[in-house]
């Protein structure tokens, strides 16, 4: 097995992830980019030295998981596919292409299939959105979504988490801190998602993915979506407003609490009395989406809106993979 990106946030939650789900690993591979070699990890009681990743690393691999970025993955990711491995990417790279498939498995496992070893892993903003949207399918034809992100550090990687930590105890010591990975100040303050934004129709580069994203995962070419992708001062998990807007009447709040209660990769976290609804610092950690402040949409009755939080490091990237890693062997083995 190989981990390309291993000294990265995603990295560091693959391992763990390999411990806790009793994931079948043998010999493991770490690589990272030039800058990288010679420090270590440690895993199942073992110090694993890093490796530069090269296109002689996958030379033996059955599995190997990209998380270095689109440039990385365009570069490496068909060496890996022809030295035989099943490849679960991180990146953007792969996921736009027609005949990739884009698996959250909890929605269109399905689609994992023997034959295919490449799986693109979903922007992180639409995996969270999609497993708290999809099981309201159940209640009627979705026709709108309209999406707010409150997105955290680490979905900019381990360089913008310590930016964010470096610059919030500088400005509480009143000391100076210029954004060195960002294009603003990140400390106590919020701006539109950094990436680029399209200077004609004025979304910018995340905001673009989630629609696309959804829409390909839903299998829904047609859905109206509307989406704002802000960065807040957050140092992990994801948070999303959402509005859904039904074909007809709206389902009830008990309706979508009890079709959210049996989703897979789901957790309801709606205390009105108290007060307690989705927050990042609880989510972050948990495998599964926190999904909350469900209410009636008072301006149109076809509508319920509801809040949701999840780890970014976790279900928006590295435990999506390892499921399409399980799933995949499932298959394979039947």
């Amino acid at each position: 097995m190989a981990i390309v990106g291993a000294t990265g946030a995603v990295g560091a939650e693959f391992l763990r992830l390999f411990t806790e789900r009793s994931f079948p690993v043998g010999e493991l591979r770490l690589l990272a980019s030039a800058k990288s070699i010679g420090k270590t990890a440690e895993f199942d009681g073992r110090t694993i030295l890093i490796e530069e990743a090269t296109e002689e690393s996958f030379n033996g691999i059955d599995v190997a998981f990209f998380s270095a970025g689109a440039s990385r993955s365009k570069a490496l990711v068909p060496v890996a596919l022809h030295a035989g491995a099943l490849v679960i990417d991180n990146s953007s790279a792969f996921r736009a292409d027609s005949g990739i498939p884009l698996v959250i498995p909890e929605i269109n496992g399905e689609l994992i299939k023997k034959e295919s070893r490449l799986y693109p892993v979903a922007n992180c903003s639409a995996i969270i959105l999609l497993v708290a949207v999809n099981p309201l399918r159940k209640l009627g034809h979705i026709d709108r979504l309209i999406v707010s992100t409150y997105q955290s550090a680490s979905g900019g990687g381990a360089a913008v988490m310590r930016e964010l930590t470096e610059q919030t105890r500088a400005v509480l010591a009143g000391e100076g801190s210029p954004p060195a990975v960002l294009p603003h100040p990140y400390a106590f303050n919020l701006f539109s998602h950094n990436t680029d934004v399209d200077l004609e129709n004025g979304y910018n580069g995340e905001e673009l993915k989630v629609i696309s994203e959804s829409r390909k995962i839903l299998g829904m070419p047609e859905l109206k979506i509307n989406v704002t992708c802000v960065r807040v001062p957050v140092v992990r998990a994801h948070s999303e407003s959402v509005t859904v807007e039904f074909a007809g009447p709206a389902p009830t709040r008990t309706q979508v609490h009890e079709v959210l209660s049996q989703a897979p990769g789901v957790k309801v976290v709606d205390d009105r009395e108290a007060n307690h609804f989705p927050m990042p610092i609880e989510a972050s950690g948990q495998n599964d989406v926190l999904v909350g402040r469900i209410r009636a949409d008072l301006s149109n009755p076809n509508a319920i809106c509801m809040f949701v939080s999840g780890d970014q490091l976790l279900k928006g990237a590295a435990l999506n993979a390892v499921q399409i890693a399980e799933q995949y062997y499932n298959v394979a083995n039947r």
